[in-house]
């Protein structure tokens, strides 16, 4: 858990510095109709935070194997309204976000890593699971907010 912890921090310190040398332009601009601009992905990775919250928490006491709900990611960007809000308040949400993350795994116990729960098609560990909270941060910062994978 320990490089989960660190690589959330590094993106924490990393990802407002990249933002505050992005034009206003650059940050809000949607590549297409239906895709999301810089800031709406930032907004989705705090509706990916909330929604990890709550399943690190849960996976911890409820009967397993906890059967992990999806949501609706577009309509959550959409109803949240990220597109009009000012860039710092999202910003603030995600560290804020990411620290409380970071409280939770740094307090699982070990053994409590391997319970199980259910995404749809298979059984997953809860250590599988912080792990992909992380690659999927990842995956929409490398891959299109800094743009290093294009």
């Amino acid at each position: 858990m320990e490089d989960i912890i660190n690589a959330i921090n590094y993106w924490m310190q990393t990802l407002p510095k990249e933002y505050d040398s992005m034009a206003e332009t650059e940050i809000s601009n949607r590549p297409l109709p239906n895709k999301w601009s810089k800031k709406e992905i930032l907004g989705h990775l705090c509706d990916s935070a909330l929604n990890n919250i709550n399943r690190f928490i849960k996976i911890q006491y409820e009967e397993q194997p906890f059967v992990i709900q999806s949501y609706n990611q577009d309509q959550w960007v959409i109803l949240q309204n990220y597109q009009e809000r000012p860039l710092e308040e999202i910003v603030n949400l995600f560290l804020s976000l990411n620290e409380q993350i970071i409280n939770i795994i740094s307090n699982i116990p070990k053994e409590r890593l391997s319970y199980l729960c259910d995404i749809g098609n298979k059984q997953e560990t809860l250590e599988w699971l912080v792990k992909d909270y992380l690659n999927h941060m990842e995956h929409h910062i490398n891959n299109q907010i800094l743009n290093k994978n294009n």
